[in-house]
């Protein structure tokens, strides 16, 4: 599969998830992202690099990286937020002389 942009990404998500997704609401969504943050925060304990992590717990971890960022999608569609234009906070275009982030 070729690389996908975040707003790619974002739409995939949006199309095999959006309506369970909104009929779960924001806070049950919300709760689901920080179940995924924990076994996130598991694995990485897990994988650090003086407890020699097997080649499973290495592909753990990189499947829990995508479902953090599969569950922000879902949040952030379910809340109107278009996540390419979110960062742009952290680019050139998106910055405003003055305002701090």
């Amino acid at each position: 599969m070729p690389d996908l942009t975040i707003r790619d990404f974002q739409q995939l998500i949006r199309e095999r998830y959006y309506e369970t997704d909104s009929a779960r609401g924001t806070p049950g969504t919300f709760m689901w992202l920080i179940e995924e943050v924990g076994e996130l925060a598991t694995s990485l304990q897990e994988c650090a690099p003086d407890k020699n992590p097997t080649p499973e717990q290495i592909k753990n971890m990189a499947e829990e990286f995508a479902d953090v960022l599969a569950w922000l999608a879902t949040l952030a569609n379910i809340n109107g937020v278009d996540l390419s234009e979110a960062i742009s906070k952290y680019t050139d275009r998106g910055r405003v002389e003055g305002v701090k982030d």
